[in-house]
């Protein structure tokens, strides 16, 4: 796992890169303090699995920053880690495309089970967000938090099918595409399952968010989710 953590607060970076360490040896961080630095790393190695986002740098608002990577990079998960807690913020972090909203007051197990949850293709929402705010047709509900779980999409459940990805005006190969994207795959795993280049997969998950009308993988999920579940509702999972 590759990871990039933008914050600016010394302490906090050293905390999250030792919790993301101990996910195992092939683990790469970097850390940045800016929204500047930020920008410049990525403009020369945009090749990371994952991003930690904290929503108060110093010379930008986290929100302009995460929307400035969906923008750049759909491909990128995000996760935002703050001090806030407000259910306006997670709401908003999580429809600008967030993978995930973490409090920094969580303990280090919830962290790695939120960025597992992420890692795994899921999306991590804590517990004070409220079921309204989140589409019914995925996810459950615990002490630890929501997870909406895109492998309740997937085509090996019937739930999200190829037929149901034609109805959207995917191509064979975009389909394709998308059934791996919902299994929570990197584009480097789609790649190698597909046999093309990572470019070419870059430009696939382009097309599919385009089709979708989306500008994010969490939107994509969230927006497959409303339109199978509104024709099959899956049953809460517990």
């Amino acid at each position: 796992m590759k990871a990039l953590l933008i914050d600016d607060h010394p302490l906090i970076l050293s905390g999250l890169q030792l919790v993301i360490q101990g996910f195992g040896d092939e683990v790469s961080v970097a850390c940045v303090e800016t929204a500047r630095a930020a920008r410049e790393l990525l403009a020369t190695d945009a090749d990371f699995d994952i991003v930690l986002l904290d929503l108060h740098l110093g010379d930008c608002s986290g929100f302009e920053l995460l929307e400035e990577l969906r923008a750049a990079y759909p491909a990128l998960s995000v996760v935002v880690v703050s001090s806030s807690d407000s259910n306006d913020d997670v709401t908003r972090a999580i429809y600008l495309g967030a993978m995930g909203f973490i409090p920094k007051r969580a303990s280090n197990e919830i962290l790695v089970e939120a960025l597992s949850m992420v890692m795994s293709g899921g999306i991590y929402v804590p517990p004070m967000i409220l079921r309204s705010h989140l589409p019914a047709a995925v996810g459950r509900a615990d002490d630890h938090g929501w997870g909406l779980r895109t492998e309740g999409f997937s085509a090996g459940d019937g739930s999200f099918s190829r037929s149901s990805a034609a109805s959207l005006g995917l191509t064979p190969r975009q389909t394709d595409v998308l059934e791996l994207l919902l299994q929570g795959q990197s584009n480097k795993l789609i790649a190698r399952a597909l046999n093309l280049s990572v470019e070419t997969i870059k430009d696939h998950v382009a097309a599919v968010l385009r089709t979708l009308n989306v500008s994010s993988r969490t939107q994509a999920v969230l927006a497959v989710s409303q339109r199978v579940g509104s024709a099959t509702p899956a049953a809460p999972r517990h």
